[in-house]
């Protein structure tokens, strides 16, 4: 693990005791995006940075589904919930940037509020289009925050500069279908798939 990822992987360690005490302050533009999302999932579903499991409660109960977080304290957070909510969910611990599932292992890729804070976003992508079957769905809404000045001034220094995750999206061979943003611009939700 790379330095940057390995000190995201304790901050969000650390936050993980406190973070669902930010779910009451979720407005209800993305709680009601969680649910939309969420339930257009199909198949066999992984969920990038499951974190403490907001989803959950969201997703359809004939998926068979999967969620990945960097940090073991977010996955202990997540079971409890899933075990709350008689949610069956396999959880692993691991990197959005490089997962360890082979080609074409999931029907459906969500990423809720999180591709933000991921070192390298077009790398995370990259996974998300590799673990797809042809014809798969990408769900994702994001901050976009970093892509408005003067927040653009300090993206260009980063190793890995953040861009519109639909412009990145495209990038890395993804058809987009819809997108919109919310909350006065500074969020970005889209709905993609890997070609056929």
């Amino acid at each position: 693990m790379d330095p940057r990822t390995e000190r995201a992987r304790t901050l969000w360690n650390r936050r993980a005791a406190r973070y669902d005490l930010g779910e009451a302050l979720e407005g209800p533009a993305l709680r009601r995006t969680r649910e939309i999302l969420c339930a257009g999932a199909r198949g066999r579903t992984l969920e990038v940075a499951v974190g403490t499991g907001r989803n959950l409660r969201h997703y359809p109960p004939q998926i068979e589904l999967t969620g990945i977080d960097l940090s073991p304290q977010m996955l202990e957070r997540a079971r409890e919930r899933a075990e709350g909510l008689g949610r069956p969910v396999r959880l692993v611990e691991g990197d959005a940037q490089r997962m360890e599932f082979p080609d074409r292992s999931f029907d459906t890729v969500v990423s809720t509020l999180s591709l933000c804070a991921v070192p390298d976003q077009r790398r995370a992508l990259e996974e998300m289009y590799r673990v797809l079957v042809p014809g798969g769905r990408l769900l994702l809404v994001d901050h976009i925050e970093y892509t408005r000045f003067p927040a653009t001034l300090l993206e260009r220094r980063r190793e890995h500069p953040r861009r519109l995750p639909r412009e990145v999206a495209s990038e890395v061979g993804f058809e987009v279908g819809h997108h919109d943003r919310l909350l006065l611009g500074l969020v970005e939700r889209m709905v993609a798939h890997r070609p056929t």
